[in-house]
């Protein structure tokens, strides 16, 4: 039985909490924090020439993207806080290196992508970011490690193969 006891001898079962949680608000600041920290690592690395990856991985597929390939939930947040961060003065060098556009800054993979191709991509055709993108985070790792790549957020429902154990990671 692990809990916290309080000096009033109340105690807080392990998992509980006191008050109410907003469980979106506490994703919305861990994929915030996540790329805040991306940026200050690629204001610190790409000038000694290292592209910075960060990767998230969801509990259901559906919170990043929905089976008819709109913007889940995470996809959103992502793009809000995104947009909120690229434009403060501290990341300008960031923004002309990769413009504004946060749509292109993330994309997912996800087993049903394979199974099921179209289904769940959003893709415009008109960007570098429709590259397909299981080819380009499972097989072309030359590229997507590229400046030209625009791609720098990965998100995921479960681990991906091989070499991908040195990236930020953050399970939301």
């Amino acid at each position: 039985y692990e809990c916290i006891e309080f000096a009033n001898s109340e105690t807080l079962p392990l998992g509980a909490s006191i008050g109410d949680i907003d469980e979106t608000l506490i994703k919305r600041e861990q994929i915030r924090k996540t790329i805040e920290i991306h940026l200050d690592k690629e204001l610190r690395l790409n000038p000694k020439g290292i592209k910075v990856l960060s990767l998230f991985f969801v509990d259901k597929v559906e919170k990043y993207r929905t089976v008819n390939g709109d913007m889940g939930l995470y996809a959103q947040i992502f793009e809000e806080c995104y947009n909120e961060l690229i434009n403060k003065p501290k990341y300008a060098v960031l923004k002309q290196w990769y413009g504004d556009d946060a749509h292109i800054a993330h994309d997912g993979y996800f087993s049903q992508d394979k199974n099921k191709k179209g289904v769940y991509k959003d893709t415009r055709g008109d960007t570098a970011a429709d590259h397909d993108t299981y080819a380009t985070i499972m097989k072309d790792k030359e590229y997507l490690l590229s400046f030209e790549c625009p791609l720098r957020f990965i998100w995921s429902h479960s681990a991906l193969k091989e070499g991908w154990d040195n990236l930020s990671l953050i399970h939301i």
